[in-house]
């Protein structure tokens, strides 16, 4: 039996199975961009995706997904009635692949809090997956904001850790010297300050 190649512009399928194949599997047009970057409200997050040395992931992808300022998912799994978003070209959606040195950028609007089944309410926040090499299955995460001090406290998610170090890892901080509405997050996927990771 012969096993052929293909069209002769195709390259040949790699032998591994584990990629990432990110640039053909997950393209979005809109990138990192959540909300045209000087849309108004806009804000920045950047950071780094860092393995267990603490040394920058080249080829990971991170990916969030938000409900808007109005605390509105535009989709219609919002247990509320999906919602147009109140901020035109709001999309609630960005992907962004990382660079040489680990580092990826997301623009977006901040979001509002969420309430719970249960009465309580979510502190705003991003939820973020994370893709990588060596990653079977993308693992999941939050980013929360630091000024928003009393929220997070009442948090269900944030108050169910252990302990205040580890709900730190969920935290953002300030962009130290740059305007208001840039922040800084960090994503350890292993080592001693291992972002936390939700089974879901």
């Amino acid at each position: 039996m012969s096993i052929s190649a293909g069209p002769a512009n195709l390259p040949l399928t790699p032998s591994q199975t584990i990629g990432p194949f990110f640039a053909i599997g997950l393209p979005w047009p809109d990138g990192s961009f959540a909300v045209p970057e000087g849309a108004a409200g806009a804000i920045t997050v950047t950071g780094r995706v860092l393995d267990v040395e603490g040394e920058p992931v080249a080829d990971a992808l991170v990916e969030t997904w938000q409900a808007g300022p109005d605390s509105r998912f535009a989709h219609p799994d919002d247990p509320r009635g999906g919602a147009q978003p109140a901020t035109p070209g709001f999309r609630g959606f960005g992907r962004c692949p990382t660079d040489e040195h680990g580092r990826y950028r997301l623009v977006t609007l901040r979001p509002g809090p969420l309430p719970c089944p249960d009465g309580r309410t979510e502190a705003p926040h991003l939820d973020v997956s994370v893709f990588a090499r060596g990653l079977l299955d993308r693992v999941v995460t939050r980013i929360y904001f630091p000024d928003e001090t009393e929220a997070n406290a009442a948090d269900p998610v944030l108050s169910a850790l252990p302990d205040v170090q580890r709900a730190a890892t969920l935290v953002a901080s300030a962009t130290p010297g740059a305007p208001a509405g840039e922040f800084t997050f960090d994503i350890r996927l292993r080592g001693d300050q291992e972002t936390v990771f939700f089974d879901v």
